[in-house]
C-alpha cells in the first residue's frame, strides 16, 4: 500500500497545480475584463456625443485587455450612452471569447465566452454638444 502511494502522490499533485492554473487563468481573465469595463466606461463618460462615447469606449476595451495580456479570440464592445446628457449614465459591456487551449491536457473547453458591464455618471455640471444622441 505504501509503495501504491508513494506511486500515485506525484500525479495527483501534479493534477492539483494543473487545476489551480486553470482556475487562476480564469479568475485573472476575468478580473483583467472587468478592468477593461470600468475603464472603457470612465472613457465613454467623458465624451460628449454618443458616437464619439461608442468609439472611445471600444478603443479603451480593446487596449486594455491587449496591455494587460488578454488575447480574445472575438471582442465585443456594447455601449449604451443615454442619449449622453449631463447627470446620465454610460453603460459599457465588453464580451471576449478567451482561448484556453493549451489547457487541454486536462479536458479543460478550449474557449470561454466572458463578459463584464460597468456604468459610469455622467457629470451633472458638463456642458453637452447640440443634438447629442438627439438631446439637448
Amino acid at each position: 500500500m505504501a509503495a501504491e502511494v508513494t506511486l500515485v502522490t506525484p500525479f495527483l499533485i501534479m493534477l492539483l497545480v494543473f487545476i489551480a492554473v486553470v482556475i487562476h487563468r480564469g479568475v485573472d481573465a476575468r478580473l483583467r475584463l472587468d478592468d477593461a469595463a470600468h475603464e472603457a466606461a470612465r472613457a465613454a463618460s467623458i465624451q460628449r456625443t454618443s458616437p464619439t462615447a461608442v468609439a472611445a469606449a471600444r478603443s479603451t476595451a480593446a487596449s486594455a485587455l491587449s496591455s494587460a495580456g488578454v488575447s480574445c479570440q472575438s471582442l465585443a464592445v456594447d455601449t449604451t450612452t443615454g442619449w449622453m446628457r449631463p447627470g446620465g449614465t454610460v453603460s459599457v459591456t465588453v464580451s471576449c471569447t478567451v482561448n484556453f487551449s493549451d489547457a487541454l491536457i486536462l479536458g479543460v473547453p478550449g474557449q470561454k465566452q466572458l463578459s463584464a458591464t460597468a456604468v459610469e455618471p455622467i457629470d451633472t455640471w458638463r456642458s453637452v454638444a447640440v443634438n447629442a444622441g438627439g438631446g439637448s
